[in-house]
């Protein structure tokens, strides 16, 4: 990754933590003396390194050393609850004194909030490195945002309808872009997800705020989602790993909701047999999803599939042995089982280190 190629704060931090390592690993190769490099040619890497980090700190703010690192940490979990506290007073605030102003200051607050907020979130997002505020601020907006639209419905008696989960997602999304943020990301996923799945269960007859009721309503946007994060986005380091994440939680959810309660599937066919097709497509999608993740080198997907197959594998254990075995003999199976995975993902890890 050239300097050139830096357009973002987490990708200079990863290469910052990239120089790091090396400078970690040079020491100790220096140290075992399995190398010496001679001075100039050290000197050169440490000022070369050194200017990285330097415009890296100054561009980006980002964090140079592990005590950095972990007070970052904390500064997000601040900023987090902060823009969550703020939410939440916007929103008991309005509910506070709403029936006592006019239809007329009611419209008028509800449109110049989201405005001014964006206003803001834009201001700080120009002005500030690190991005804290202007998150908090882009968060606030959402919520203002989510209230705008839900008590003008409420004002003007609109019957309620997926289309806000659209408006809310576009909202969101666009935000997320603008300001390199994974966590708006994932709030407009949650929204379009929503949107698309209520709308696919209105195609299939139901009400929209039943879309739950049929888990598989949530399949095309999975799909979708998982298509999407392959995508190139250089510019937004970890966007495509957010879209990953989703898209396996979208499918696996859902698909393990079935293979447990058949009945609500849209299959027109026997439960039992509708469990089964879902338990059989759980165990194969969830182990080709370790397979690809290994290849790819997503260890988010690697992660949520190995939990899945477990999930998937230990839930038919207790429908074939639950009520037909002893308690203690039922869990030495489950013990005995998981050692058998684990050795053959051992050996998995193993060749796929050798290819």
């Amino acid at each position: 990754m050239s300097t050139k190629e830096i357009n973002s704060k987490l990708e200079a931090q990863h290469r910052v933590d990239q120089i790091l390592s090396f400078e970690a690993e040079l020491k100790i190769l220096e140290d075992e003396q399995l190398i010496s490099l001679k001075t100039d040619s050290l000197k050169k890497i440490k000022n070369y390194h050194k200017t990285l980090i330097d415009r890296y700190a100054l561009d980006f703010d980002i964090d140079t050393c592990t005590a950095k690192k972990q007070l970052s940490l904390g500064m997000k979990i601040v900023s987090f609850l902060a823009a969550l506290g703020f939410g939440a007073s916007i929103f008991f605030l309005f509910y506070q004194f709403w029936g006592d102003l006019s239809i007329s200051t009611q419209l008028t607050i509800l449109i110049a909030t989201p405005i001014l907020l964006l206003g803001l979130t834009i201001y700080l997002y120009r002005y500030e490195k690190t991005s804290y505020y202007s998150k908090i601020a882009a968060l606030l907006s959402f919520s203002a945002f989510f209230l705008n639209i839900t008590m003008i419905g409420e004002i003007y008696n609109i019957t309620p309808s997926p289309n806000a989960f659209l408006v809310w997602a576009a909202f969101t999304i666009t935000l997320a872009y603008a300001l390199d943020a994974r966590m708006l990301l994932g709030v407009g996923i949650i929204s379009f997800s929503v949107f698309i799945s209520a709308r696919f269960g209105v195609y299939h007859g139901c009400y929209w705020l039943d879309f739950g009721d049929r888990p598989e309503n949530f399949f095309p946007i999975a799909f979708a989602l998982f298509a999407i994060s392959f995508l190139e986005q250089q510019k937004y380091f970890g966007f495509d790993t957010i879209y990953r994440i989703s898209a396996m939680l979208l499918f696996f959810f859902p698909l393990l909701i079935v293979s447990n309660w058949g009945e609500i599937s849209y299959i027109q066919m026997d439960k039992n047999n509708i469990e089964i097709l879902y338990q059989i497509i759980g165990f194969i999608s969830s182990a080709f999803a370790i397979f690809i993740g290994i290849k790819k080198g997503f260890n988010d997907m690697i992660y949520i599939a190995n939990t899945f197959f477990v999930i998937f594998l230990y839930t038919k254990f207790y429908d074939w042995w639950w009520d037909m075995m002893p308690k203690y003999l039922f869990f030495l199976i489950i013990g005995l089982s998981g050692v058998i995975v684990l050795a053959v993902l051992k050996r998995v890890r193993v060749v796929n280190a050798t290819i």
